[in-house]
């Protein structure tokens, strides 16, 4: 033996197995579960009559790897029904759904799978179909809402839960119509929460590893009590098939968009009226915030619930109806929940002072109306322009001159920058030639010497940055920070 020592008896040393833990495995099946829902799930299938064999409008086969016996299948399905160079043909597309109210018939899915349909049939389990009508669509979420009829076909329906209660780890089941495959069930855990994909404005969804492929769309994503917890929609995938990240919407956004569709067959969203961006490290720094939360006001629609001066650009949105805006996404979600019509606290800050302003929200869609509205043809005349360089920027008098240079509207006023550094600081935060400066540091300027009295004003004070709200050529405005180092 080496060394001569004696060999020890590691088996006296040794700690016993560790036996797993069961509790905190998986559920040991779903069969019982997936049993009970599967009725309540639903194939959508639409067909659209398109002129031409090909073209932007045109929807594209999928393809199975090579030597899949589901090609066959596609070739079927996807082939042109009526065909012919430059005639009419018929495409089709598969999606799916569920049921949320078997009495009156009532399906929920995703907008983007019966978008431009001429017709729309819902399947059914047992291979049944029924013709559908489309009661309203909402292309903000991707939800819309359709119609059978329930005297044809005895339903099974499924409820909505709390979306809000669903914990990153929580087990989810999906099912659903992936690749034309009616009813396949797959099961997952909830993987993050709060999901900005930039599908939309309230982009604010759940996301799963348990597999969505193409055809899952619409279909629901349940939790372990069989209640709807999201509505499959969308998918990161090079492939394009399950990477084990998928996306949901989540059911407390869906339940209110789906009750508004009933009731009027289109969304009737709150509205404040005003455009903003987020407060950034530097923008907080320069207005004197501790941190960098809330929504800045860059600019208020004319006409609007808050054109009456209640909020003003520069503020900073901290709280709406009692919700906290950490991030400047969460306000246009938390607004367009609410009712129209409905008064509200807003918490802002404004010039260094926190303050609660009262607002009587309006309609979004008539809001955007207003928005599209807005501004007027420039003014075409001449007149000399006095100038100043600072901070890389030459700015200059906004006079009639000026505006029929750069096309700026009459109504726009400030200071006009007349050219921009290449290397300049502010030419990375994509200051141009034609934007003309409003305020510095939330407080007005006319001139090009108010420019530099305000930037002066700041180093002085021993601010590293200056604060400078924008319009643009059009009047939209906007805030960017400079360093005056």
């Amino acid at each position: 033996m080496l060394g001569g020592g004696v060999v020890p008896s590691f088996s006296q040393t040794q700690p016993d197995p560790v036996t797993p833990n069961r509790t905190q495995a998986g559920p040991a099946s779903v069969a019982d579960l997936a049993e009970g829902l599967l009725d309540a799930v639903v194939n959508i299938s639409t067909s659209q009559n398109i002129k031409g064999t090909e073209g932007p409008g045109s929807v594209p086969m999928p393809q199975a790897p090579e030597g899949s016996p589901f090609q066959d299948f596609f070739d079927e399905f996807f082939k042109d029904r009526q065909g012919g160079d430059g005639g009419q043909r018929q495409v089709q597309s598969l999606g799916s759904g569920f049921i949320i109210d078997a009495a009156q018939g009532i399906v929920v899915t995703n907008n983007h799978v019966i978008a431009d349909a001429d017709e729309i049939e819902v399947n059914f389990a047992d291979g049944s179909k029924l013709k559908a009508e489309l009661v309203g669509t909402d292309t903000k979420t991707d939800i819309a809402v359709l119609k059978v009829d329930p005297t044809l076909k005895k339903l099974k329906q499924v409820n909505f839960g709390d979306s809000d209660t669903m914990r990153i780890g929580d087990w989810v089941m999906a099912i659903g119509n992936p690749f034309g495959l009616g009813g396949s069930v797959t099961v997952g855990i909830i993987s993050a929460r709060n999901r900005d994909i930039d599908a939309g404005p309230y982009d604010d969804f759940i996301q799963t590893d348990a597999a969505i492929n193409r055809g899952n769309s619409g279909g629901p994503l349940f939790n372990m009590y069989g209640e709807v917890v999201g509505i499959n929609t969308a998918i990161i995938s090079p492939s394009g098939g399950s990477i084990g990240i998928g996306f949901s919407i989540p059911s407390e956004m869906a339940i209110g968009v789906v009750a508004q569709l009933r009731e009027f067959g289109e969304t009737r969203r709150g509205w404040l009226g005003v455009r903003i961006q987020p407060v950034t490290d530097e923008i907080a720094e320069s207005l004197g915030l501790k941190l960098a939360q809330g929504a800045l006001v860059s600019g208020i629609i004319k006409g609007g619930p808050v054109d009456n001066g209640t909020i003003e650009v520069g503020d900073v949105i901290l709280k709406f109806d009692g919700k906290d805006i950490k991030q400047s996404r969460e306000l246009p979600l938390a607004v367009a929940e609410s009712p129209v019509g409905k008064e509200v606290d807003v918490v802002v800050v404004r010039k260094g002072e926190e303050k609660t302003v009262k607002v009587t929200l309006g309609r979004l869609e008539e809001g955007e109306k207003l928005a599209e509205a807005e501004g007027t043809p420039p003014e075409e005349d001449g007149g000399p322009v006095a100038t100043a360089s600072v901070l890389g920027m030459t700015v200059g008098e906004l006079n009639d001159e000026a505006r029929s240079k750069f096309g700026i509207q009459p109504d726009v006023s400030g200071v006009v920058i007349t050219e921009v550094a290449p290397d300049s600081l502010a030419a990375e935060r994509g200051v141009t030639a034609g934007d003309v400066i409003t305020e510095i540091a939330q407080e007005s300027v006319s001139t090009p010497k108010d420019v530099l009295d305000r930037i002066a004003a700041l180093k002085e004070q021993g601010r590293k940055n200056a604060l400078l709200m924008l319009a643009s050529k059009t009047g939209e405005l906007r805030f960017v920070t400079i360093r005056m180092d």
